[in-house]
């Protein structure tokens, strides 16, 4: 197959939960089929992005769109995109030149199936292509810009959230409809959007791991305890799971254990969260590789409370036999069972109980290492992307025949 890849922002590094599903999923396609990466970007030109990129993923093509970079000039931005009925999320990645490309690639005859990788790239597809266009989803925006505004103690940001929620579920809901086909990562998302636009035609693929890079390893002694949380600490959710941990759940923790410490690990950690470093506290920011981290972990943590689509942490830190309590927002559309693979917990006391049962039974522990385990060897992104072949193909014959 012929297939164009859509996907507004830089794609290495692959830092982020999106840039991992995304990369994975191109490089095991592009083993075995045409595939162009449209990857368009802002902030200062990156000739070493534009070079590496393209040996990474050969035929992979650039925009530099020259976006506003920097906090003041996205504040401006914003306000004057306000009066769009699209969200900022979506209008500030659409750009001409990348809407241009789009259009020539879809009408030319050469493509077999093109992918809008996030909603964020959608406004750049025009409203009726000459072929097939499908939208894959790694989130329910809508849900996530909700949750957003309902947990921020910012009034101001609260505001913002608001409108970008409502604008987003009006734009949500619309675009749903208007792209041929589209794929979720998740049951639970599939639903959500069904809720948005029923009717649509939705296709789960899940989340995936790379069991090469993500080894399972002998199980960590809790003497001391080491908590670890990964992510990417300048995105809004991590901030607020940090936040919440620290503030509310890791105090009962070193109740039980005065000795155990606590790693944060990911990159460009927001000034919020460089606020919660202590003496029991890590804020590592970006690190080489996540794995020694995990590697060393007696317990992997993931308190969010808001978020969207599927969290691969998870099953990265399953993949390497962890122990983990997560909230049910933490884990959602995973395949997981509370007790067996993981420990649920959904208010700040019961997180603590659980960390500490996990701590104080070594027998309860490795159990759920070895469930853990177990449950990641079959999600190997050699698997996941073969599935999301398969959708791809199927839309494709659908749409040649006249059927889509």
């Amino acid at each position: 197959m012929k297939i164009l890849w859509v996907k507004a922002g830089k794609l290495l590094p692959v830092d982020t939960g999106g840039k991992i599903r995304s990369f994975n999923i191109l490089r095991h396609l592009a083993r075995e089929h045409e595939v162009t990466l449209l990857s368009y970007y802002g902030g200062l030109r990156d000739p070493d992005y534009e070079a590496a990129i393209a040996q990474r993923l050969p035929g992979a093509q650039t925009i530099y769109t020259a976006a506003p970079e920097g906090w003041l000039a996205q504040s401006l931005d914003y306000i004057l995109r306000l009066p769009s009925h699209a969200p900022y999320a979506v209008r500030k990645f659409t750009h001409p030149g990348v809407r241009r490309q789009v259009a020539q690639r879809l009408s030319d005859g050469s493509l077999d199936v093109a992918v809008c990788d996030f909603l964020a790239a959608s406004l750049n597809f025009p409203e009726n292509p000459a072929a097939h266009v499908i939208l894959f989803q790694h989130n329910v925006e809508t849900m996530l810009w909700q949750r957003m505004a309902d947990t921020e103690k910012s009034a101001l940001r609260k505001l913002s959230y608001h409108i970008e929620a409502r604008k987003m579920a009006r734009y949500e809901t619309r675009t749903l409809q208007r792209f041929q086909h589209v794929i979720a990562v998740s049951d639970h998302d599939r639903d959500a959007m069904l809720t948005l636009s029923p009717g649509c035609p939705i296709t789960v693929v899940p989340t995936g791991v790379d069991t090469e890079q993500y080894q399972v390893v002998p199980s960590a002694s809790a003497s001391p305890p080491l908590i670890v949380f990964t992510g990417s600490m300048d995105w809004e959710p991590n901030v607020d799971a940090m936040e919440y941990f620290c503030g509310e759940i890791w105090p009962a923790v070193l109740a039980g254990h005065p000795d155990a410490r606590l790693q944060i690990v990911g990159r460009s950690p927001h000034p919020r969260v460089q606020r919660l470093a202590s003496a029991s506290v890590e804020v590592t920011g970006t690190v080489p590789s996540v794995t020694e981290y995990l590697r060393s972990a007696t317990v992997v943590i993931v308190p969010l409370r808001i978020g969207g689509g599927t969290r691969l942490k998870i099953f990265e830190a399953m993949a390497m036999a962890k122990a983990m309590v997560s909230t049910s927002i933490g884990a959602e559309g995973l395949d997981v069972t509370p007790g067996h693979d993981l420990l649920i917990a959904d208010n700040a006391a019961a997180f603590a109980t659980s960390i500490l049962q996990l701590l104080a039974d070594p027998a309860l522990r490795q159990t759920c290492e070895q469930n853990a385990a177990a449950l990641a060897a079959r999600y190997d992104w050699s698997q996941i992307a073969r599935r999301f072949e398969e959708v791809l193909r199927d839309a494709a014959a659908a749409f040649r025949t006249g059927q889509a």
